[in-house]
Formats: structure tokens, sequence, C-alpha cells
């Protein structure tokens, strides 16, 4: 929690993996006027290192504590980078665009994409959100409406709707062509970007 506001708030020294629970944590975004709260930073810390970047937060009214971080000494919450970092492709996928639409993936896709890190097909897709042209961002979302993954897509969104819940070996027969086996290739898809 943010401790300008919660006086109970208790401090967390080191995060390992900022998690939606450590998000809900950190609470909303500040006050009407600020530019943001502890959950901004949050933010701001969970895009870094995914990156590789160590995020530390500490309280800006201290300024002993930046020299004494400096010398290696702990202060407020240290962000530990992931062991695998974004390569610039994938985070700019991640962090660099927005989203034009959402898919739907059913279980079985949803298992594919996190757990196997595998490319979406059109068997996998339950429905979609929004309007997209090829090569456009995409929020993939579970069932609930959670997004799981954000990647490019190889089809409109207008072709999806054709080939959805298809195998990739229809895919030609449904439109006339076969530009990929692939809704959005494993090497286009963020795992958990928002």
């Amino acid at each position: 929690s943010d401790p300008s506001s919660k006086k109970t708030a208790k401090l967390i020294p080191v995060v390992e993996d900022i998690t939606e629970d450590v998000v809900c944590l950190a609470g909303g975004s500040g006050s009407i006027v600020s530019t943001g709260g502890m959950y901004s930073k949050v933010i701001a810390a969970k895009k870094a290192v995914r990156s590789g970047i160590t995020v530390n937060i500490i309280n800006g009214r201290r300024p002993s504590q930046l020299v004494s971080l400096m010398k290696g000494k702990a202060h407020g919450t240290e962000f530990r980078p992931h062991k695998v970092k974004l390569t610039a492709r994938k985070g700019w996928i991640a962090y660099g665009i927005k989203a034009k639409g959402s898919i739907v993936l059913d279980k079985g896709a949803v298992k594919a994409l996190v757990e196997r890190r595998k490319s979406l097909l059109p068997s996998g897709i339950a429905s979609i959100e929004g309007t997209f042209k090829v090569g456009d961002a995409v929020a993939c979302l579970d069932a609930s409406g959670a997004r799981v993954a954000k990647g490019l897509t190889n089809y409109s969104s207008v072709d999806i709707e054709k080939i959805m819940g298809l195998k990739t070996s229809q895919i030609e027969k449904a439109l006339g062509y076969r530009y990929s086996d692939e809704v959005i290739h494993a090497d286009n898809i963020v795992i958990g970007s928002k």
C-alpha cells in the first residue's frame, strides 16, 4: 500500500515477481492532481524488470536514502529483474504499441501459450473483439476476459472470424489462401503483457 495514504502500510523489502496481487497491494493511481501513486510506480517497475532492470522505490523526501542506496545499503522496496529478459522486439510488442482488438482463447490455447510458449492456432480461438488488420497488436484473453498475452496477428479480424475454431489444414479452404498456419506466431507473443 501507499504509506502516504495508509498509515498501516508495511514495507516489503524485496519483490521477486510482480504478480497481480502485488499490483493490487499498491492501490489506486494517486490523487487527481498527482502523476501517480504507488500503483503507477509498481506498473513502471513491472515494465523495467521484464527488461532485466532492477528497480528500487525509495522515499523521495529523504535524499540521504538515494546516496545510501548507491553505496549498496537497502532502502525501500527492491524489485528484482526477471531471469529471462524481454528482447527489444518483445519489449516493443509488450509496451510500445497499443492492442487494436482482442482474441478470446479457449482453455487449451491459454495453456499452450502460457505454459508451453506455443503459437496461437485458429483452433484455439473462441471469439474476437474489435476490428484489426494483419500485423496489428491484439490482446489475448482467457474466457473470463483476463489478459494472458499480447501479440502481432498474421490475420485480420475479418479473416479470423472465418477461421476461428478450424484446424490449420482448413484455413485455405475457408479463406481461399493460407498466409500462415499460426494466427500469432510464438516469436510475436508476449505472455502476460499489459
